[in-house]
């Protein structure tokens, strides 16, 4: 008898060898036909996986984010076998599921692919899906696996560094590809599908291998799924924020300053200000503390921190001095800083928890093909804070911080949001420092602290950071894609690492709990994120420019500019539009430039003291003066 339970902790026992399909079927017919894949004992497999103990099982269907993981992936089965009917001397590498869709990287030799080979491809990719072929996944030894891609590079470096026993290929049709597994039942299932895009992408993501071609796609169950997916991405161009932050003069980029290196323009500048002030206005109640720290610092440091030891070879490379020996590299994280901070003076139990704040500036080096736009840039500034406190402090910080990150995104509108816990690799504790002791009570720190705010949480195994586990909040773009915005972090190692301590009340020395904490993540991509969640119509309160002051002719301007210094007087930011064009043209272009308010002045005005006031999107609301105006703005945002 074998005992199956289901998520629910229902317990359901089968007379022999079982498979998922057979426990979608004892459920209903109904589940069988939807069911497209399984997680068994953790394992994502095929529903004809045959289970031969009592074991946990998950039923997935396409609504299921792992049910999309096992379609998209079976579809990049599709791409490639159409690629190789036409380009039969590509080859291929690798073709995993993705949030959205799927790539396939193939080195096509001396042929290319262009935008014009899409529609042939995606034709194709259908044809051989409407066969209805299954998936049949089976053992294959390594000497045998080898022979197979004996001309194929990249496919025998991967199989080097497999073990007999751990290799598997997939067949379906007249295609055959090495996979580890977890595939929908059959082709027929794909209905539609279409390729967005081919890029370079280098062999592994390392820019000293060969150059492949990236084929992107996606594919759905039904026709309509696609029509609207396509129609979202069409959103999602108007939205982008490379666009936007053009067209509304927010940042820019220059190659001669560098790539993946943002200027900040007049109009961003200010966004960014009234971001920081929005939260440094937050941090001062909660009792932090604001700290600086420099741009760089000596590489010994980071040496210190680890940070050298895990991301020294990918990171800018250190500055030497004149002096021999002297290295610094600019500054990768401002916890190692902040760690020195607290050294400056002796803490006692009562002085904790000390709270350090800093809108610190860091520089990472990312490969020129993983740059975009604001989203992933190589200098960036985190609204970074570490808090310093005693082990029984540290679950009340913990809450405290995701009650801070959680007041942002109410302010700002990112309501669609998971927080994820993520915890350390269980089969590769080598990629972390500390002992195994300091990461459980960080850990349970996390999950009780998400459950006592009544958060519902994912885990994912393997996405801590080197020295600690977080609680990482990942909001959902216009496109529906995933982004990790605020983190909190727990951190019983960097303590260790740089002899941290405090008096306790034995008087005796102990080591602090550090809490790193960045409700925003980083200011660059917080804002990318909010310029196409918002369409660039930011909340009143945190527009650039609340208002335009629109004079009928040049004879008003100077009372445009007395109503100017009036409102800049009540910290409501705007300007004068004195171009000499008729006022229905500035009224349009106030609206295509996202200004909340335009305020038109002329001779009625300027002799009552008042101002015409119209609202985007709104239209006329009519004559005020300046005082009731100020009270109307001031109610209308308040957050």
């Amino acid at each position: 008898m074998i005992k199956i339970t289901l998520p629910d902790n229902s317990v359901r026992e089968f007379e022999g060898e079982v498979t998922p399909l057979d426990v979608a079927k004892s459920i209903s017919e109904g589940l069988a036909r939807n069911t497209i894949s399984a997680v068994v004992n953790d394992r994502q497999v095929e529903i004809t996986t045959p289970i031969t103990t009592d074991s946990t099982v998950q039923l997935l269907t396409w609504n299921d984010d792992l049910g999309k993981k096992a379609f998209w992936h079976s579809s990049a089965h599709l791409l490639a076998q159409a690629i190789l009917e036409f380009y039969p001397d590509a080859k291929l590498t690798i073709g995993p599921a993705i949030e959205s869709g799927f790539y396939y990287d193939v080195d096509f030799g001396e042929e290319s692919l262009s935008e014009k080979d899409f529609e042939k491809i995606e034709k194709k990719v259908l044809e051989n899906a409407k066969k209805g072929s299954t998936f049949s996944l089976y053992p294959v030894s390594k000497e045998e696996a080898l022979k197979v891609y004996a001309d194929n590079p990249y496919k025998v470096e991967l199989i080097s560094n497999l073990n007999d026993g751990e290799i598997t290929f997939v067949t379906h049709d007249n295609f055959t590809d090495l996979c580890r597994g977890g595939h929908i039942p059959n082709t027929g299932i794909v209905k539609a599908v279409k390729i967005l895009n081919a890029a370079g992408a280098y062999w592994r993501g390392n820019e000293k291998n060969p150059q492949l071609t990236r084929v992107y796609g996606i594919s759905f169950p039904k026709q309509k799924d696609l029509t609207e997916y396509l129609e979202r991405l069409e959103e999602a161009k108007r939205r982008d924020h490379r666009k936007l932050g053009k067209e509304l003069g927010i940042f820019a980029f220059s190659e001669k300053v560098g790539a993946g290196l943002p200027l900040w323009l007049p109009k961003g500048t200010a966004l960014r200000r009234k971001l920081e002030n929005f939260l440094s206005d937050a941090q001062k109640k909660g009792g932090y503390e604001f700290v600086m720290s420099p741009h760089i610092g000596a590489k010994e440091l980071y040496v210190t921190s680890g940070h050298w030891d895990k991301y020294g070879a990918d990171s800018f490379q250190p500055i030497k001095t004149p002096n021999e020996g002297e290295e610094f590299m600019l500054k990768p994280m401002n916890c190692p800083h902040h760690c020195e901070i607290y050294k400056t003076s002796q803490w006692s139990y009562r002085d904790l928890p000390k709270r350090y704040a800093e809108f610190g500036t860091v520089y990472r080096y990312e490969q020129s093909g993983e740059l975009h736009g604001l989203t992933r840039v190589r200098g960036f500034t985190q609204d970074d804070a570490h808090l310093f406190c005693t082990p029984d402090q540290l679950l009340g910080e913990f809450e405290a911080v995701i009650d801070l990150v959680l007041y942002v995104f109410r302010s700002l509108g990112f309501e669609d949001f998971v927080t994820q816990v993520s915890l350390r690799d269980p089969e590769n504790r080598e990629k972390y420092i500390g002992s195994d002791e300091n990461w459980e009570k960080a850990e349970n720190a996390i999950i009780t602290a998400a459950k006592n705010k009544g958060l519902k949480t994912v885990i994912e195994y393997g996405e801590a950071a080197f020295y600690g586990p977080k609680l990482d909040f990942m909001v959902k773009d216009a496109l529906g894609r995933r982004w990790q915005l605020g983190t909190i972090q727990v951190d019983y190692n960097l303590p260790e690492r740089f002899d941290l301590h405090y008096i306790g009340s034995d008087n005796e020395k102990h080591r602090p709990v550090m809490i790193h904490r960045a409700p925003f993540g980083s200011m660059e991509r917080f804002i990318a994120i909010l310029l196409e969640n918002t369409a660039g119509d930011f909340p009143l309160w945190l527009s650039p420019d609340q208002y335009i002051i629109l004079p009928i002719s040049e004879k008003y301007v100077d009372y445009a500019k007395k109503v100017s210094q009036f409102l800049e007087n009540h910290d409501i930011s705007g300007q004068i539009d004195d171009r000499n064009e008729k006022t229905g043209k500035k009224i349009r272009d106030a609206e295509l430039n996202k200004i909340p308010f335009m305020l038109v002045v002329g001779e009625n005005e300027e002799k009552d003291g008042t101002i015409s006031v119209r609202r985007r999107g709104e239209g006329d609301l009519g004559v005020m003066n300046m005082e009731d105006f100020v009270s109307y703005f001031k109610k209308e945002a308040a957050i």
